[in-house]
């Protein structure tokens, strides 16, 4: 019987099997979908089915530079002790190398890891140490030079935070302390060009709406909206940042007299923007008592 894609998707929809594992379960099994599903299951694949719907926000950042290139890679887990698990720091290490040569995640998943596509790695990873897991972000900045920094490290080059920075001139040394200063301080954008419009201007009205509220004439209002609106780029800009090794000096400023560009920087964390629902311990086991 020929297997179609969308046997195939259905197969992987129901299982969380990888799409090569799904084709081989329908080829072995003639296209019969139960008897496939039981093949992934006798082979421990689809297990990450029964995972899937649990929240993976722990896990690891990891960071790679070649020449001029960086990446960061963001693997979850369900909890942070699969974090300190060698055979997941080593399997987020592979991804790294293989993104480091990928153009965004979906190409990053389909990338082999000796002989296995990402994606296949992840679900065979879900099924031996059992939590799901996900590769959910990817992201990579090219310059002059490219340095990296990992905050809380678990291994090298990877841990809760991982920054690159790109820059032409300055040194290693400098470009660490840049690193540093972006994960510790987190900074919304590179300079006031590159924040998103709309999200200024959301701020200008807040701001606006605030200074009203003390009954100033519109005129003394403009003004002060001059004002707290450098403040405001003084916080979420990294270029008119106070700089940490330097409070003295913006991280522009300390960039000039070194000799230095910042063109970009990224900064990943785990488990950024992830909202993970808790229920109380009689829900957990009321809804164990049904499964």
């Amino acid at each position: 019987m020929a297997i179609t894609a969308s046997m195939v998707k259905e197969l992987r929809d129901t299982t969380g099997a990888g799409m090569m594992d799904a084709k081989k379960a329908l080829t072995e099994s003639n296209g019969d979908m139960e008897a496939a599903v039981d093949w992934l299951r006798t082979k421990g694949l689809a297990k990450a089915a029964k995972k899937s719907g649990r929240t993976a926000a722990e896990g690891l950042v990891a960071v790679k530079v070649e020449g001029g290139h960086g990446v960061a890679v963001e693997v979850n887990s369900e909890t942070d002790f699969v974090g300190k698990n060698a055979e997941f720091q080593s399997m987020v290490s592979n991804i790294a190398d293989a993104a480091l040569k990928a153009d965004d995640v979906e190409a990053l998943k389909a990338a082999e890891i000796n002989g296995k596509s990402v994606e296949t790695t992840l679900t065979d990873a879900i099924a031996k140490i059992g939590e799901n897991m996900s590769l959910r972000r990817m992201e990579s900045i090219d310059g002059e030079t490219v340095v990296s920094y990992v905050h809380n490290a678990a291994a090298p080059g990877m841990g809760k935070i991982g920054v690159l920075v790109a820059m032409n001139g300055g040194n290693e040394e400098f470009g660490k302390q840049v690193a540093m200063h972006i994960a510790a301080v987190n900074p919304a954008s590179l300079s006031e060009a590159d924040l998103d419009p709309a999200v200024v201007e959301k701020e200008k009205q807040v701001q606006m709406d605030i200074a009203r509220e003390s009954g100033k004439p519109e005129a003394v209002i403009e003004k002060m909206i001059v004002g707290r609106m450098q403040k405001y780029m003084s916080e979420v800009t990294l270029l008119n940042q106070s700089f940490v090794v330097n409070p003295d000096l913006t991280v522009g400023k300390a960039a000039e007299e070194i000799g230095a560009t910042i063109t970009g920087f990224v900064r990943l964390e785990v488990g950024e923007g992830i909202e993970v629902v808790k229920e109380d311990f009689a829900a957990e086991v009321a809804k164990a008592a049904k499964g």
